[in-house]
């Protein structure tokens, strides 16, 4: 295993970019609570801490405060924005509500490069989010960087090796931002490089071949990129010891069923089970239009077929699933955080205790462009590895109201003739998201010299890079128009096409 950079997260919605940004500089990163005592990262072997912004004052009565022996390690530390100021607090200077508050793009002046902005311009563009700042220096700390309202934007004590900065290097609005952190990275923990794809695989084949031994794994498959590299993997590394489930639960896109059974059983020669159950979701989902209670009886059927296709396939020791870093994140992340019961549906987890299987997850050390890195060095094609993100519910939360088989092959022949043009446009793999909503409303129209009532479909396409927030693709108005023809001539029953164009806040990507 590479050296560790820990992130200490107090909260601020970035921490996972932060993370991110160090994996991209090819080191290892991992994200710690704000908590987490001086001992467990001593005992980690961390070489180098990263405290992460957050949404408090350093001064509040429950403002998330580190262990303080963190300062005593001996390893070098980066505050940024929340965590500057933590230091600040916790090393003998003041901090304070700032004249003018800082937020947006700023231009950060760099009096004294020194490590962190070694071979840098003197003077760059930044993005700031704070209202607090440093009013007073911490002994032994010297400024070498302002802001228009920070006269303490860089700070450093060269012999603790601890610097701070009161912008965020983590996004891309920040002017060589990546480059920053990655001189803390090389130049000042003096970590290596070392964190690639070819060497995650062998270190992870290795685990897994210890973890499993001879026992057996079920992985539920959902033809989705987490499931689909995590069954590559574990069938690199553990072969004819696995066994995969996939469910047809009749939420399924147009053709995707065929794909999977011809992927896995073609391509990989993986043990494959197709379950067949789609007339069980939808005599359950007869009727029911609130989005919750969808979630709910799909979750909880789901688990019924899966724990009904464990008994006939006889004997697992294994649960395999494709949980990402991300999802370990929010269940151990601040207190109040509901992302993690926002995901619920997502993997399989929920499943009865009565099936006595050990949680094998092969992927949860890796963010999500590395799995995608990590499913192309495995051999998977490119139409799965880059396959844009599908909710566990599948199309049962993307008909808005009654899901009934109508409902759902308007919606299917309609998404269908959307990913056609996209791939057919070029902006399939060009943006995050891509898909069509059912809406439960019919409106006028005219088809030759008659009048319709028929259906609309909203299009939803969106840019991203980590679905945290989003904004709608602006795709040319050729391509619009030939999908909105397209669907309103081949798909029965369509008389209208909107185009969403809300961005993430305040919508969300999914409807439901």
């Amino acid at each position: 295993m590479s050296q560790i950079i820990a992130v200490l997260d107090f909260g601020s919605q970035l921490t996972q970019v932060i993370a991110r940004r160090i994996r991209e500089c090819e080191v290892y990163s991992r994200i710690y609570h704000y908590s987490t005592p001086a001992a467990k990262l001593r005992a980690d072997g961390v070489a180098g801490i990263i405290l992460s912004g957050g949404p408090q004052s350093v001064y509040a009565r429950k403002a998330p405060h580190p262990d303080p022996e963190i300062f005593r390690l001996g390893v070098p530390i980066l505050g940024i924005c929340y965590g500057v100021q933590l230091m600040g607090h916790f090393l003998g200077g003041k901090v304070a509500p700032g004249k003018a508050r800082e937020y947006g793009h700023g231009v950060l002046t760099v009096k004294r490069p020194g490590a962190l902005f070694a071979g840098l311009p003197r003077k760059l563009r930044v993005w700031n989010s704070h209202g607090d700042k440093l009013t007073q220096l911490p002994p032994g700390f010297q400024a070498t960087g302002t802001t228009e309202n920070s006269p303490y934007a860089v700070i450093e004590d060269r012999r603790r090796r601890f610097h701070g900065i009161q912008f965020h290097p983590e996004v891309f609005h920040t002017e060589r931002g990546v480059d920053v952190i990655r001189n803390f990275l090389l130049g000042v923990c003096g970590v290596k490089a070392d964190w690639t794809t070819r060497d995650f695989i062998a270190h992870a084949i290795e685990g897994i071949r210890a973890q499993v031994g001879k026992g057996r794994v079920l992985l539920g498959l959902s033809g989705g990129v987490d499931s689909s590299v995590a069954a590559a993997l574990l069938h690199r590394a553990i072969g004819s010891q696995l066994t995969c489930v996939f469910v047809d639960n009749g939420l399924l896109r147009k053709g995707e069923r065929e794909a999977v059974e011809k992927l896995y059983g073609d391509h990989f020669s993986i043990d494959l089970r197709v379950v067949d159950a789609s007339r069980t979701f939808l005599r359950r989902l007869r009727g029911i239009t609130d989005p919750e209670q969808k979630r709910k009886i799909i979750g909880r059927t789901f688990v019924e077929v899966f724990e009904k296709s464990l008994r006939s396939i006889g004997r697992a020791d294994f649960l395999g699933q494709g949980t990402l870093y991300p999802d370990v994140i929010e269940s151990v992340s601040i207190a109040g955080n509901p992302a993690s019961l926002i995901k619920t549906h997502h993997n399989v987890g929920g499943l009865p205790e009565r099936m006595k299987l050990r949680l094998l997850e092969p992927l949860r050390e890796l963010f999500k462009d590395e799995v995608r890195r990590v499913g192309t060095a495995l051999g998977l094609p490119k139409e799965v590895v880059w396959r844009q993100p599908f909710p566990g519910p599948g199309l049962g939360v993307r008909v808005m109201g009654e899901i009934t088989p109508e409902n759902l092959r308007v919606l299917r022949e309609a998404d269908a003739i959307l990913q056609e043009e996209m791939y057919r446009s070029g902006y399939y793999y060009k943006v995050w998201q891509s898909f069509c909503v059912f809406l439960p409303v019919r409106t006028v129209g005219v088809f030759g010299d008659e009048r319709t009532y028929d259906h609309v479909i909203a299009l939803r396409i969106v840019e991203s890079t980590d679905a945290m927030t989003a904004d709608w693709a602006k795709l040319p108005h050729e391509v619009l128009q030939r999908i909105s023809s397209r669907i309103t001539n081949e798909v029965r029953g369509v008389g209208r096409v909107v185009y969403d164009v809300s961005s993430k806040p305040p919508a969300t990507i999914e409807w439901e």
